[in-house]
């Protein structure tokens, strides 16, 4: 595969690639010794370009994912993302930049048991300090048709809309780049289709970046692109547009 040009950062966040992965090697300590995750991994994805990993359990392709929004860090390589390189930040400054520049859509949804539907989505810009918050949660929810569960709380929730509520929450900061880990991977058929005609709605909308990593060929499919991994490395590539 091509490599991408060397990393440089930018105040102009369109004169470069949304993200941009340089030779990114993990290496997570295990009982057995090192373990190889990710094995000198570069890539280019555009602005507002939807792009699918594929590959087997232990590809290394959620790996990746969460190396690229900022959740692992990495054993070497350089990763930017919006034009901010990732891997010279701490933990405060990753957390901080994850809040205001990116949203993760999680196969487990990851909703605050004990708060209602417009209270999880209100998180992320309560976190930001904005005075809209809750305004803001509510026009999410309305977005994902949820208007009529704002005082719902998670276990009084289908799967389903448990899903659209971490969407909302996921897109309510109106985030430039949004990854998504198997989103529909705990969804019955109909539901997951629903949930990713939904998030495609929303990305369109938003003019965002898309990170997805699945295991279904017809999910990545609507995407742009579609790389496949193995073994922590990219081996094949697909493109659709």
């Amino acid at each position: 595969m091509r490599e991408p040009a060397p990393i440089t950062t930018t105040t102009d966040e369109t004169s470069a690639p949304s993200i941009q992965i340089e030779d990114v090697r993990l290496t997570l300590a295990s009982t057995a010794g090192p373990v190889n995750i990710l094995n000198g991994v570069s890539l280019e994805v555009a602005h507002g370009e939807a792009l699918a990993l594929l590959g087997p359990s232990g590809s290394g392709k959620s790996s990746l994912l969460m190396v690229a929004a900022g959740l692992e860090a990495v054993t070497s390589g350089r990763i930017a993302v919006a034009g901010r390189r990732l891997d010279t930040l701490n933990e405060d400054q990753l957390a901080r930049f994850r809040r205001e520049h990116v949203g993760i859509v999680f196969q487990s949804f990851h909703l605050v048991p004990t708060m209602t539907a417009l209270e999880n989505v209100a998180v992320p810009m309560e976190l930001l300090g904005r005075a809209d918050a809750f305004a803001k949660a509510e026009a999410a929810l309305e977005a994902v048709s949820l208007a009529h569960r704002l005082d719902h709380y998670p276990g009084q929730l289908s799967g389903g809309e448990q899903q659209r509520v971490a969407l909302a929450r996921a897109i309510v900061h109106e985030p430039e780049v949004l990854f998504a880990d198997e989103p529909t991977g705990n969804l019955d058929g109909a539901t997951g289709a629903a949930i990713v005609e939904l998030l495609f709605r929303l990305r369109a909308r938003a003019g965002a970046t898309l990170f997805l990593v699945t295991h279904e060929q017809t999910l990545a499919s609507r995407c742009d692109r579609i790389l496949h991994m193995k073994d922590g490395l990219i081996v094949a590539e697909e493109r659709h547009r």
